[in-house]
Order: C-alpha cells, then sequence, then structure tokens
C-alpha cells in the first residue's frame, strides 16, 4: 500500500481512535499521529517504524505486527488481550512533530491525565523524551521511569520509534518497552 503526497496530505489534522480496551495495563502515548497513520487509522503505521518490531523482541506480543496498511482485527485483539492500550499526546495528524506547539502538548497532557483517570494503566509509557518534557514541563526529565504519576499509573519515558530517532536500534527501544511492560505486569 502507498500514499501519494498529496493523499497524504489531505489527512493532516485528521484524528483518529484511541486503541484502548478495559483491560489496559500499559498504555503507549505516542508523540502525534503522522499522516500515514491518519490515512491508515492504526497508531505507529509508517512502514520503517520500528514500535511492533520493538514490542515483539521486548516479549510483549508473540509476533510482528504489520500496521502499514491499516491494523488487522486480529493485531488489534492481539493487542488488547496482552492490555497493551496506544493513545497520542496531541491528537492532530501532521507529517512531522516539530509542527506541533508547546500549547499543544500542555493541552496533550490534561487530555492524557483525564484518560488515564478513566482507563487507569499500571503504567503509561510516554514514546518521547522532548513530548514528555514539554507537556508536563519537566525541562531535566531522562528516558526510564519518573517520580511522577498519573492517577495511580506509573509514569515511564520510552524513546520514539520513528526511524528518525537514530539513537535507538529495535533492540534498545525493545529493551526500554520491556522495562515498563514487566512493571505493568505485561510480561
Amino acid at each position: 500500500m502507498g500514499f501519494t503526497r498529496a493523499e497524504l496530505e489531505s489527512f493532516r489534522d485528521a484524528v483518529i481512535d484511541d486503541l484502548i480496551g478495559p483491560g489496559c495495563r500499559l498504555l503507549f502515548v505516542g508523540i502525534n499521529p503522522g499522516l500515514w497513520t491518519a490515512a491508515t487509522g492504526a497508531h505507529f503505521a509508517r512502514p520503517g517504524n520500528r514500535f511492533y518490531p520493538a514490542l515483539y523482541r521486548a516479549g510483549i506480543v508473540d509476533r510482528v505486527i504489520d500496521a502499514s496498511a491499516g491494523m488487522k482485527p486480529a493485531d488489534r485483539d492481539l493487542l488488547l488481550e496482552r492490555g497493551v492500550g496506544i493513545t497520542n499526546m496531541v491528537r492532530r495528524a501532521t507529517a512531522r512533530a516539530d509542527e506541533l506547539s508547546a500549547d499543544e502538548f500542555r493541552a496533550g497532557a490534561d487530555e492524557l491525565v483525564a484518560t488515564v483517570e478513566q482507563v487507569a494503566p499500571q503504567v503509561v509509557a510516554v514514546a518521547g523524551i522532548t513530548a514528555y518534557r514539554t507537556a508536563f514541563g519537566e525541562k531535566k526529565a531522562a528516558v526510564g521511569r519518573q517520580d511522577r504519576r498519573l492517577g495511580d499509573a506509573e509514569v515511564w519515558v520510552v524513546p520514539n520509534p520513528s526511524g528518525l530517532n537514530a539513537h535507538h536500534t529495535v533492540e534498545t527501544l525493545a529493551a526500554a518497552y520491556r522495562e515498563a511492560a514487566v512493571a505493568a505486569g505485561v510480561v
């Protein structure tokens, strides 16, 4: 499946639904949907995104999910059965995260708090240190478990799985995701 630039641009500012089930224990928080994600309606869908390979290597799921053409019902069910949910810090789709304002991140943090209060996961894993720092005003935060809690949930910052994040490999992403998953009781 492929999209032209014009087709992708038509999804700018679109919003996709959260993937959260009633037994959510580990809630991953992406920065915001990319245009490919908005086009397919599936989180972390852009080809080359390392989110699902990292989930597999971390032992969170038993197979690599390919969401590039949309989320298959069996894959959606697998995530929900494992207690994994996905939302975004900022809901609107953009081509790049640097198109978002600090105000959008702060408003997204408020929305995230409301979501966590409703869902009550064990762990909230924010995928992106810059997004976390901006949203919560914690300029010195580092990757890993945070002192902050959202409701009763532990807060973890994990590396962003985008291919643009050259500092991390699938293996280092998997190690960070596994730590958060262990804390959540998912693995």
